[in-house]
């Protein structure tokens, strides 16, 4: 660690680029700027890799990986699996959940992956520092260290910020990482749950609910709307909320966490009318903040949005020349994948490359549950409310081989084309392994492919695929008739 903070200024003739936060927006952005000759430095305080890789996405899919393996298990008498001893159809509670070797894994891959990172960082030439980064005007950052003193200042020609957000908490339900947590804190458990109260029924309280079902907790979800994933595709979130219920997970829909407090052994979690859950834990998933307090931003004059992300363009840039900024403390979308092109995307705007702005109609994503669920592009809500023109096809996969083969309960795939051109504009793929799934119409969606194009490309037989060329070519005849 630098003692004088002057030693970082000597740049020598390479432009030098700072990057305040190692999450996927921030460690991506470095190792582009680095390929193009730039001096980078990196600031990093909880731990490169961010809380993609340290508490969010690698940790909680590595949860779920575990929690797959359980609902296979729970869902493979019709595939003649029984147990060796009676003969009795398998189940979840077949297994022992050994919670703490599994939250032991769950840590030592995400740390495995934030070494990697700084591997990768190292051998591309990026100075890292360990320190929290602050913004003292448009072209100089200071780094403190954990106790709020300066260790280190320095100018720089370009700034990106990409500091991520953290848990929103209710005053009236602090958590305090043993009974009521917040998703950072459920890898410390050193045992399953007997009963999981998770309140919100977002994508983080969905997977969650799902996993610790799958895992063998009694599960309540509590959610504030009529279906449990708002926003998502409506019928992939009725497909989920059918599994739910026959999996035995709890909704309680149209109700609304007012507080949750300890027990001498578990929880209770009030409700605004009054109700009360009684359960072993709660898991507060309502959501994130921006980490965008005491950054510097008005000192800078960077413009903030009233709910506190930084206000970006297509290209990553502030409203201040050679600040950008990339990930969950733009608000764009909370997604890893898309905070790490948010960073590539700064990088080369910033240095003179060539460069594609990111559009949101080509953005894919998943929700890990089970079944998953993946969409890409233009929805069926944007047909009906008339923002975007489309025809969609619907195909259930309970006529598909490799589903029947694999005791495959439930899912569809949906394609959304442009009439006329054909073009498609959209899709929505529910079934085990969505998120590997939807890749192909990713592609369709970026590079404009026809429905024609779409169905006439090979599928390997028998597979899950074949159902999304099936789709496409329903959906064309369709269109030509």
């Amino acid at each position: 660690m630098p003692s004088d903070p002057r030693r970082l200024d000597d740049l020598g003739d390479q432009p030098r680029v700072v990057i305040i936060g190692g999450g996927p927006g921030g460690y991506e952005a470095a190792l582009t700027a680095a390929r193009h000759g730039a001096d980078v430095l990196l600031i990093e305080e909880r731990g490169l890799g961010g809380a993609a890789v340290l508490t969010d996405v690698v940790p909680s899919k590595t949860l779920i990986a575990t929690a797959e393996v359980l609902d296979q298990v729970s869902t493979s008498e019709d595939l003649g699996i029984r147990d060796a001893d009676d003969l009795s159809h398998p189940t979840a509670q077949s297994l022992t959940v050994d919670l703490a070797a599994v939250n032991a894994r769950v840590r030592e891959l995400a740390a495995a992956q934030s070494a990697d990172i700084h591997r990768s960082l190292d051998e591309a030439g990026v100075q890292v520092i360990d320190g929290r980064g602050r913004l003292l005007g448009p072209d100089e950052v200071e780094v403190l260290d954990a106790a709020g003193q300066q260790i280190a200042r320095c100018r720089a020609e370009v700034v990106l910020l990409a500091v991520g957000a953290r848990p929103r908490e209710l005053e009236t339900a602090a958590c305090d990482g043993e009974r009521i947590l917040n998703w950072t804190q459920l890898y410390g458990l050193p045992t399953l749950p007997e009963h999981l109260i998770v309140v919100g029924s977002g994508v983080t309280g969905a997977e969650f609910a799902s996993a610790y079902r799958a895992l063998g907790s009694e599960v309540t979800l509590v959610s504030s709307r009529d279906q449990v994933l708002p926003g998502t595709d409506a019928d992939a979130a009725e497909v989920l909320e059918n599994a739910f219920t026959r999996r035995g997970v709890t909704v309680r829909s149209r109700s609304r966490a007012a507080a949750a407090r300890r027990t001498e052994d578990g929880v209770v979690v009030t409700l605004t009318d009054g109700t009360e859950i009684v359960g072993s834990h709660a898991l507060m998933a309502l959501g994130g903040i921006p980490r965008t307090v005491d950054l510097g931003l008005e000192a800078a004059g960077v413009r903030v949005k009233d709910s506190g992300h930084i206000d970006t363009d297509r290209v990553s840039r502030t409203s201040v020349r050679g600040i950008y900024a990339a990930g969950d403390c733009t608000g764009v979308y909370p997604l890893a994948s898309v905070a790490a092109m948010q960073g590539r995307i700064a990088m080369h705007h910033a240095l003179g490359d060539a460069v594609s702005p990111l559009i949101a109609a080509q953005v894919s994503s998943a929700i890990f549950t089970s079944p998953e669920i993946a969409v890409v592009g233009v929805s069926e809500e944007d047909v009906r409310s008339g923002a975007a023109q489309g025809e969609v096809m619907v195909l259930g996969l309970e006529t598909n081989p490799r589903a029947k083969m694999q005791g495959m309960r439930e899912g569809f795939v949906k394609l959304i084309v442009r009439p006329g051109s054909h073009t498609v504009i959209g899709a929505v793929v529910v079934a085990a392994r969505a998120s590997e799934l939807i890749l192909p119409y990713a592609l369709a969606v970026t590079h404009r492919l026809t429905a024609e194009q779409v169905a006439g490309t090979l599928t390997v037989y028998p597979s899950i695929t074949g159902s999304l060329a099936e789709v496409a070519r329903r959906q064309a005849l369709t269109l030509e008739d």
